[in-house]
């Protein structure tokens, strides 16, 4: 498994590559998103177009990295799971994750809102 991190804006995107298995790779992966948490970013986009495939370790990861996440106030997107599809639909564990397409969907999904600008209306 190879990662590579990168901050677009307020959000954290990682790109994971190869195959998703190896215990000690997987605690690269949650300790890179630790960091993250503790500079107090709490958006997190893993992208996994590049990834050939994932054991139930890497799931196993990849859940308790949600978990963390979520215990912090913040939010996990999923991009581009094509190779790993089968694997959350066979344990339903699909349901409990953000799921998108492409990155830019993870992005908008899970980048915070502006504020709507104050319209005055004449009286």
């Amino acid at each position: 498994m190879k990662m590579k991190d990168q901050l677009q804006g307020d959000v954290v995107v990682i790109d994971v590559a190869g195959k998703v298995m190896a215990s000690n790779e997987l605690t690269l992966l949650r300790g890179r998103i630790q960091y993250y948490l503790e500079l107090h970013k709490r958006r997190f986009v893993v992208d996994f177009k590049r990834v050939d495939w994932m054991n139930s370790t890497g799931l196993g990861a990849l859940i308790a990295t949600n978990a963390s996440i979520q215990r912090a106030g913040g939010s996990l997107a999923l991009a581009n799971i094509t190779n790993i599809q089968n694997l959350l639909n066979i344990t339903q564990l699909v349901r409990f994750f953000s799921i998108f397409d492409s990155r830019d969907d993870a992005l908008r999904a899970v980048s915070p809102r502006t504020s709507p600008q104050m319209v005055s209306l004449p009286h």
